[in-house]
């Protein structure tokens, strides 16, 4: 599967159903971020079970306030619903394939239990 723009309209959509969805938050003036699209492109190409969406940070504000963007690009994964990791940053592809690997191997009922400990 191929990129897919995430906005306001469609973004809960998207992030809220199960399975794993990367979030590439980026903007259009950003160097960082155009050397990063390569790398992500073929990692979509590579994962089609995964949903790879793409933010504009500039055409999306309101989203990259929501959540606290300050550097991009920025790299989110989440995972039936639940943001398991974010980080600023372009990552090589030999990092990005092993987030991969990581958010696929996650325990989510173990984290959905972590995260319940944690909200007080």
């Amino acid at each position: 599967m191929a990129t897919v723009e995430l906005t306001t309209a469609n973004f809960d959509e998207v992030t809220g159903r199960d399975g794993i969805v990367l979030l590439d938050f980026w903007a259009d003036w950003c160097g960082p971020c155009k050397r990063f699209a390569p790398v992500y492109e073929r990692s979509s190409q590579t994962h089609p079970e995964i949903v790879f969406g793409k933010v504009d940070t500039e055409a999306q504000q309101e989203l990259a306030a929501k959540f606290n963007i300050s550097s991009i690009p920025t790299i989110m994964a989440i995972r039936d619903g639940v943001i398991v990791f974010a980080q600023p940053g372009a990552l090589p592809e030999s990092a990005l394939e092993n987030l991969i690997e990581q958010v696929e191997a996650l325990d989510m009922d173990d984290v959905r239990q972590k995260l319940a400990g944690h909200k007080h």
